[in-house]
């Protein structure tokens, strides 16, 4: 048994186990089987599930009591009962089945086409009646109102076989050179013929007519889908009585509403192979459709794939068991393919206790031999030195090798190279001499600029990470140390930071903290270099242990000292001049002389306000002379001119000219404003 995630969904493979060589006797399989653990809680949902060589088909009965699977070689069909998980009986053919149909509720009526043109029919107790067609068939479909029995082929013809009148009626002619897949609604029971040419013809059998004919051929090519040739139809399927499914030889599966000719959906499998089956979950809204490689589980209003089967080999045929979780699959190898989701649905009531076994089931491999046998070729029994034991009973014959028992192989290997014991303790010391070196503490080189900087970044990016948030950490590192676009921050002096400065000091209150932890971690590497291991004092705390809380304090208190620091240093500065009498420089303060402008200045009076400002700075004696006071850049002073351009100045004069022309020429109106008043007492 295996267990695979696909899609985060679980799906439980029932067919694999550990398997036994069919050549041992049945004496030895008991043997084994009693002291072989592995094989004791091999879970058989049903007891020689399988063919000889491969499978062709899987169909489950109405009553959901019989399986029944056809295979080769030789061609045969079997039926399991599911109340019993074994098989029931077993039936041969002459040839090979291509399709099959199951006629009543149970086992006891069932129809078979063949590969050689023959349609036999069974009963309960064997083959009843064998006949041949014209054409060799592809399909077949039953139509339960009329007892017709439809067969489609490798021509135009529709064979109808009536089952009441056992006679042949007359075919429908179709407009196809030859139809691959038929189905028959199971509400209205409109027949649907999947043809070559990538088309699907619907006939009513009531009328004997053709009733439509949809083309789905250019509808499979979308812009999402890759198709190599001209798509034909492999595979029909109705849900209910209007929505059908059409699986294409390109690898599409369409879904159609039969009142409109454009498909509602169109989900591709990407494999470019031949739909085999297509199957409706309606207790999920699921749509189950299989091709030779996968068989693919979506959702049957949006396409979003649910999971997929992988299995390793190719698939032949599919059946869903009805209102559960369990897919059994036809596969090109003896055993036939056991699936059971759980999110798709239950366990069928015959095998109710996969709801329990599969909570405690765990992933295990398959293995491609046999477990208690060694494959070997004739080159390696030649330098094994056994080729002397080919024709004994040591040795079985098996395609171009043989079998043998592995602990012979194992004792052959050791004599034959004694020195495979030496080699791997080499390789051993080897790999535990790469592991010391890889711990010992490395010489970083670091440059010149910002070498703190480097070292900082260096030691985050070897320390190993856990959490998604220093991974991102990492990563930054590396885009900082490697990308061009930094490389002036570690070789252009320009960009050396300056942590004396006050700015760096106030902005970053706890580089002192920092300075001291790496102390701190320099001196531990410096120990543990001396030494080989270092062990902790009992009940001795770590210095790097601290709260959160302890880490806002520690700030806080940086933070003062460092404000404390700074005035400490200005005054001690301010001191240490005035001790040495030295003048203050331009852009220092002046004492005393803060609010020298503004201190003992009288009110202005109305005609100074009248004035400009320009007249008002030009009777100061600080004619062009700008004061600047604020506290957050420590009161500084800032003293300019302004001077005026060429341009500017000719502008001023020569609007000044033009305003002493115009006054010149200005002439008084006050005489007509006297006028006017009085002529208008006069009126």
């Amino acid at each position: 048994m295996q267990v695979s995630q696909a899609n985060n969904v679980k799906v439980y493979n029932l067919s694999l186990g550990k398997s036994l060589p069919e050549w041992l006797s049945d004496r030895k399989k008991r043997a084994l089987q009693k002291s072989d653990r592995d094989l004791q809680h091999r879970i058989q949902l049903i007891q020689d599930f399988e063919m000889p060589s491969v499978s062709s088909g899987v169909q489950i009965t109405a009553d959901n009591q019989f399986i029944l699977a056809t295979g080769t070689y030789k061609p045969r069909v079997r039926c399991f009962e599911v109340t019993q998980l074994s098989m029931k009986f077993e039936r041969c053919f002459d040839s090979e089945v291509v399709r099959f149909h199951i006629l009543s509720e149970d086992y006891s009526k069932m129809v078979f086409l063949h590969c050689d043109r023959y349609v036999e029919f069974h009963a309960r107790y064997g083959r009843y009646h064998r006949l041949r067609i014209p054409k060799f068939g592809r399909d077949l479909a039953y139509h339960e109102p009329s007892c017709d029995l439809f067969l489609v082929g490798a021509s135009p013809e529709v064979y109808r076989l009536n089952l009441e009148q056992g006679r042949f009626l007359s075919p429908f002619l179709s407009e196809a050179s030859a139809i691959n897949a038929c189905s028959i609604n199971p509400e209205h029971h409109l027949l649907a013929l999947g043809t070559l040419e990538g088309r699907v013809e619907c006939w009513d059998p009531r009328s004997r007519k053709q009733a439509a004919i949809l083309d789905c051929a250019l509808s499979s090519v979308t812009t999402e889908t890759q198709v190599k040739g001209m798509p034909s139809v492999s595979a029909l399927k109705f849900k209910d009585g209007l929505q059908m499914a059409v699986g294409t030889s390109t690898g599409q599966v369409l879904l159609y509403d039969i009142r409109s000719d454009k498909p509602l959906l169109v989900k591709d499998h990407h494999y470019s192979l031949p739909i085999k089956a297509v199957e409706f979950h309606p207790q999920s809204e699921m749509v189950v459709s299989t091709d030779s490689r996968a068989v693919r589980i979506w959702d049957v209003h949006t396409g979003k794939a649910f999971t997929a089967i992988e299995p390793e080999h190719s698939i032949n045929g599919m059946c869903l068991v009805p209102s559960s979780g369990l897919i059994l699959t036809a596969n090109e190898a003896p055993k036939l393919g056991v699936y059971f989701i759980p999110s798709l649905g239950p366990a069928p009531k015959w095998c109710a206790f996969l709801d329990n076994l599969t909570e405690e089931l765990e992933d295990s491999s398959h293995s491609t031999i046999y477990d208690d046998y060694k494959f070997v070729t004739k080159a390696e029994l030649e330098n094994l030195g056994l080729a002397h034991l080919v024709g004994t009973s040591l040795l079985r014959a098996y395609m171009h090798g043989y079998f043998m028992d592995i602990r012979l192989y194992h004792k052959a290997k050791a004599i034959a190279d004694p020195f495979a014991y030496e080699e791997y303790v080499k390789s051993k010391i080897k790999q535990k001499i790469e592991e010391d070196r890889a711990s010992r503490v490395k010489l970083r080189k670091l440059p010149k600029v910002n070498a703190a900087l480097a070292s900082k970044l260096q030691e985050q990016q070897e320390l190993e990470q856990t959490s998604k948030g220093k991974r991102d950490k990492k990563a930054e590192a590396d885009s900082i140390l490697h990308d061009d676009r930094f490389a002036a921050l570690f070789k252009n002096p320009e960009f050396q930071v300056d942590e004396s400065s006050e700015d760096y000091r106030l902005l970053h209150p706890v580089i002192t903290k920092q300075q001291r932890q790496q102390q701190k971690a320099a001196q531990k590497r410096t120990v543990l270099q001396q030494f080989d291991e270092l062990e902790e004092e009992e009940g001795r705390p770590s210095d790097e242990d601290s709260s959160s809380d302890d880490d806002d304090r520690s700030w806080q208190q940086e933070l003062r000292k460092q404000h404390q620091q700074l005035r400490e240093e200005r005054r001690a500065e301010a001191r240490s001049q005035a001790a040495a009498g030295a003048t203050p420089k331009f852009y220092e303060l002046k004492k005393g002389e803060e609010f020298s402008s503004t201190i003992g200045r009288k009110r202005l009076s109305k005609r100074q306000l009248r004035t400009s400002l320009a007249d008002r700075l030009a009777q100061e004696d600080t004619q062009g002379a700008v004061k600047h006071i604020g506290s957050s850049v420590g009161n500084q002073q800032l003293t300019f001119t302004v001077q005026k351009t060429a341009k500017e100045a000719k502008f001023k004069q020569d609007t000044m000219e033009h305003h002493r022309e115009r006054k010149k020429l200005r002439r008084s109106a006050g005489q007509l404003a006297g006028k006017s008043r009085a002529g208008k007492f006069h009126r």
